[in-house]
């Protein structure tokens, strides 16, 4: 699919991406490391499973997932896609209408994999009845920040994880997301989910037993330059925690399409729509982000 044929109305959608750093989005590369090592961890302990978005925007932590799939596995992504129904904040409906549809999300997830995951464009509150019950080993959740929304979103996830798996939740301590920081910790301290490691944006846990996870999590974080990671002691919960810091991205998946010269000097044009389109409290993050990095 080419960036012409990829319109939604007269709406055509960005240059293809010749790197994971020109797909818009919100996925810094501490989560980048996490997701590969929780997905990528081949032991009798985590024996393959299906995989579970919920919410992904225009394919940044797709993308990472995609490179993870073994065979007999399948990635199940759900999301609303910019249309019309079901969006529960009226901001939010217009936000994503501007920013984002199905076909820009294929074309971008094609760049880097040679097929699609199977995709619903629908709320999340459908996949209780199309997701097998302990059936996945990895489910992200970043979709509606409405608290009875994401409480949903947390059942559909316990349902559909094996006992031993991880289960990611977006935006759990973000100013704007009150709702997600009210369902994530309901979850932890009510209904058993165990956190395992926190990242700036990221809580990453599981209904099973955390310890070897976090032992092994610790060890592969202290080999990470600028990382520091620590424990922090939460009603019970001995959780790791890391700092952002300059860490750099991991090489896991490699764009098939190359970089034009015009995209090899300064900023790309994915990454200047997104900042322009991005909420004040978002591009103020970007921007920190960047001057801390030189």
């Amino acid at each position: 699919m080419t960036s012409s044929e990829a319109t939604t109305g007269q709406e055509a959608t960005p240059p293809l991406p010749s790197s994971l750093e020109e797909v818009p989005g919100w996925f810094w590369p501490l989560d980048q490391r996490l997701f590969a090592w929780f997905l990528g961890r081949e032991t009798p302990h985590n024996p393959p499973g299906d995989l579970l978005e919920m919410g992904c925007y225009l394919g940044k932590s797709t993308i990472v997932m995609g490179a993870f799939l073994r065979p007999g596995e399948k990635m199940t992504v759900c999301d609303l896609f910019g249309s019309d129904d079901g969006y529960t904040k009226k901001a939010a409906k217009a936000f994503y209408q501007k920013t984002l549809n199905r076909r820009a999300f294929e074309a971008n997830y094609l760049a880097f994999h040679d097929t699609l995951p199977e995709l619903v464009e629908a709320r999340t509150d459908v996949l209780a009845s199309m997701v097998a019950e302990d059936s996945c080993r990895f489910v992200h959740i970043d979709a509606s920040h409405m608290y009875e929304d994401v409480r949903g979103d947390i059942v559909t996830a316990k349902k559909a994880l094996r006992e031993d798996g991880i289960v990611v939740l977006d935006d759990y301590r973000t100013d704007h997301t009150p709702g997600v920081a009210a369902a994530t910790w309901e979850a932890v301290l009510c209904h058993g989910l165990r956190p395992v490691m926190l990242s700036s944006n990221k809580l990453y846990g599981t209904w099973g037993d955390p310890a070897p996870l976090r032992e092994a999590l610790l060890e592969e974080l202290r080999t990470i330059p600028e990382c520091r990671p620590e424990i922090q002691h939460l009603a019970g919960h001995s959780v790791v925690r890391a700092a952002r810091g300059r860490i750099t991205a991991p090489d896991v998946v490699v764009s098939r399409i190359p970089a034009p010269p015009e995209r090899r000097k300064g900023r790309s044009l994915p990454r200047r729509i997104a900042v322009d389109l991005l909420p004040p409290v978002v591009t103020r993050m970007i921007r920190q982000a960047r001057r801390s990095h030189g």
